[in-house]
């Protein structure tokens, strides 16, 4: 018996349909959070500290998303932010994070976004991070490179790290963003300039339109990043965690080739992943 090889990703209506369906999730979402804010939004929870906040649009964006996922892949698994986890029967999980950057959210900040991406065996297939107050919509499908809107996106030549813009986030533990604002300390002499725009999606989509050379940050979850580090490969920049492992809860690196090692290397000596 002959092995069938996997189909081509250029020719595979699966990826098509997965795509399809992610975009007009994280349009109908987007659409509700931009249009929806009421006026004196309030917070509805906390999560890993009294500062890291949800708010009542996070779960009515989480809802929209999952019903949608139910009425067009009803067999397919979901991790969501909010929600927690269902098993599927499809082989496919969505990762779903309805609104990414809820503190910018919640002051009125442009900058977050819904992200939203598809998994294969825990190898993410799709992704999709729409950023409304930008009018943008980043989209990726494995093997078929990564777009904004319908522009073909590609990560900036790769400078000397002393030239290198990085991008990266803190966490809502007083005890961990303590360490982090030392590795920025440290890391702050020896690159162009640190940003931080509090949507790591957001980040991670810039570093494939090469509005960024690099990102980092501890302690995202796979939510956070799944969508953005597709978008972030398929524009041919290089991702993963401490050297030599993937993205992790500890660690995730997303950087043009170049700038990815000797940035992957500093954060390694200044022991980013932990206090």
């Amino acid at each position: 018996m002959t092995e069938q090889l996997p189909p081509d990703p250029a020719d595979d209506p699966l990826l098509d349909e997965l795509l399809a369906v992610a975009l007009e999730a994280a349009r109908r979402a987007g659409a509700l959070l931009r249009d929806g804010r009421p006026a004196d939004l309030g917070v509805a929870a906390t999560k890993s500290s009294p500062i890291d906040v949800v708010t009542e649009m996070d779960i009515a964006a989480e809802k929209l998303i999952t019903d949608h996922l139910a009425e067009h892949r009803p067999h397919d698994g979901l991790l969501g932010e909010e929600g927690g986890a269902t098993e599927g029967t499809s082989g496919i999980r969505w990762v779903v994070d309805p609104l990414d950057g809820t503190v910018n959210y919640l002051y009125g900040l442009p900058t977050w976004a819904v992200s939203i991406a598809a998994e294969r065996d825990g190898e993410a297939l799709v992704g999709v991070v729409e950023v409304p107050l930008r009018g943008e919509t980043f989209h990726a499908v494995r093997g078929r490179g990564a777009r904004l809107g319908e522009r073909p996106l590609r990560c900036r030549p790769a400078p000397p790290l002393d030239q290198a813009l990085v991008a990266t986030g803190f966490n809502y533990v007083t005890t961990v963003r303590a360490h982090q604002a030392e590795v920025a300390h440290r890391l702050l002499p020896l690159v162009r300039d640190i940003r931080r725009s509090g949507s790591a999606a957001v980040d991670l989509a810039d570093v494939a339109a090469g509005r960024l050379d690099g990102f980092y940050e501890r302690g995202l979850r796979p939510w956070d990043r799944a969508a953005g580090a597709l978008i972030a490969r398929e524009a041919g920049a290089l991702t993963g965690g401490r050297p030599g492992g993937p993205a992790t809860d500890d660690l995730t690196v997303a950087a043009a080739p170049g700038v990815f090692e000797p940035l992957q290397t500093l954060l390694e000596d200044f022991g980013a992943w932990h206090d």
